[in-house]
């Protein structure tokens, strides 16, 4: 069949994002023997007339819609992506006959809510790289999609849901041709990564999150001569940036020390970043296999300071552990952000003002120090289920595409975001989610790729949130 894969993320707060998962369901069809193409909205001014166009050239039997994001996680100014992926689908439906089918993490999230709102013919859950060619297929013999694992569908007015095979070893589908797909330059120059896994599933039980829903509660490991021969052909094409995107990569603590050998032994010229670096695994011998690997930038998502706070966060970690992961941050010279969450289950003024201090006490000025305030609430999580029971949630699963977030009923939103303003006013190097609201973000990207700064732009924050102060910017 003719197959067109959307990528239809276009947000770029804080940066772009090298769409990996709409790559590798191109890459599935494709290897299952079906024409595809795959367009990529990113840094298309006209979206919906780059669709129509698409469509009207290639004519596709089926339009697969990948979505990355419901909102975009801001209890300031929330901004909420599905009406924008409804009306692309509209326009797919004026332009050609496909079948719609939706696909993506944010899909993994609320798929009849999905459905119900885009009108799409499907939503297929699991892992792409599996669940997308067996979907094709079942399409193309005119069998019954629904019979697949992880398809879902609206059917006289109820929802009928397949469960997705989350149980498939996770092989070498995870590792599409990006160049193939995506303009690999433009990301470059908007300072973007080219994103890579080396496992699947998540066994971690925080309270907030939809990873297992998405990917299962098992790790289903990548060998680590497979990634590294993943990082050389990216290497080879000439990729200098690649993020690994595990939902946590130090866990396995000896999947990760693997890893980093064969990368320490095998230089490619690449530079490598993480982002997810749970603080329970992150010690001195680990962030020595890493330096010695050639990782340019790591984050640490600590969460809270706060014993209470992080058991009430189903965290496999407390104090003693984030204060061991500090001490070996201070040890190395890789460039650090800490993420916090602030507002979550047990938080209270005081709760706030100790991890303010762990930050301002721990962290190097020469790192970044991330606050977000409240958690997004998202059905079937333990976190909605304990708002519900504390009645700070009423509305009904299938209305929370509109952004509702959890806080604590030890802080008053009021005072949070005062307290968390005045902190990153007076620290240059903290930032909370208003940063990347900035207006001329995106051209600070592209001022520093043409000036030749190295990747993660984020070790400057101070650097740069000074020179806008001393310009009259508002911060």
């Amino acid at each position: 069949m003719k197959v067109l894969v959307v990528s239809v993320n276009r947000s770029r707060q804080p940066a772009a994002v090298v769409p990996y998962g709409a790559c590798v369901a191109a890459q599935a069809a494709l290897g299952a023997g079906h024409e595809t193409r795959l367009l990529d909205l990113m840094f298309e001014r006209e979206p919906v007339k780059a669709l129509e166009r698409a469509c009207r050239a290639f004519r596709p039997e089926v339009a697969g819609f990948s979505l990355r994001n419901i909102d975009n996680n801001d209890i300031r100014n929330p901004v909420s992506y599905p009406d924008e992926a409804a009306s692309l689908i509209a326009a797919a439906r004026r332009a050609c006959g496909a079948k719609i089918v939706l696909g993506g993490a944010a899909a993994a999230v609320m798929p009849e809510a999905l459905l119900r709102l885009t009108g799409a013919d499907w939503c297929l859950l699991g892992d792409a790289a599996s669940a997308f060619p067996r979907f094709l297929a079942a399409l193309a013999a005119g069998g019954d999609p629904l019979s697949v694992p992880g398809a879902c569908a609206l059917a006289d007015g109820g929802f009928s849901a397949e469960p997705p095979d989350l149980s498939a070893s996770a092989g070498t589908g995870l590792f599409p041709e990006f160049g193939r797909w995506v303009d690999l330059r433009a990301y470059a120059r908007h300072m973007a990564a080219v994103p890579l896994k080396t496992k699947l599933g998540c066994p971690f039980g925080c309270v907030y999150c939809t990873y297992p829903a998405g990917e299962g509660g098992a790790y289903r490991l990548c060998l680590p001569e497979t990634v590294l021969q993943a990082v050389r052909d990216l290497a080879a094409a000439g990729v200098r940036d690649i993020e690994f995107v595990d939902n946590v990569f130090n866990s396995p603590y000896a999947h990760a020390m693997e890893l980093c050998g064969l990368l320490a032994g095998n230089r490619t010229g690449a530079r490598f970043h993480t982002m997810e670096l749970n603080p329970g695994f992150t010690d001195a011998p680990l962030l020595d296999a890493m330096e010695r690997a050639g990782f340019a930038g790591i984050g640490v998502t600590a969460e809270s300071a706060d014993g209470g706070v992080l058991a009430a966060l189903g965290k496999n970690y407390g104090p003693a552990e984030l204060y061991q992961a500090a001490r070996a941050v201070e040890e190395h010279s890789i460039p650090c952000m800490w993420m916090f969450l602030l507002g979550g289950p047990g938080e209270t003024k005081e709760t706030v003002e100790r991890t303010l201090a762990f930050a301002r006490r721990r962290v190097r000025p020469s790192d970044t120090v991330f606050f977000n305030a409240g958690i997004r609430l998202y059905p079937g999580t333990p976190l909605e289920a304990a708002a519900r029971r504390e009645g700070s949630l009423t509305e009904p699963p299938g209305g929370m595409l509109e952004p509702v977030f959890y806080l604590s009923p030890g802080v008053e939103k009021s005072w949070l975001l005062e307290t968390l303003a005045a902190a990153t006013g007076e620290n240059m190097n903290f930032i909370a989610s208003d940063s990347f609201a900035l207006p001329y973000l995106s051209g600070i990207y592209g001022l520093a790729h043409f000036a030749g700064v190295e990747q993660p732009l984020w070790k400057h924050t101070r650097f740069i949130r000074r020179g806008l102060k001393s310009l009259g910017v508002k911060l």
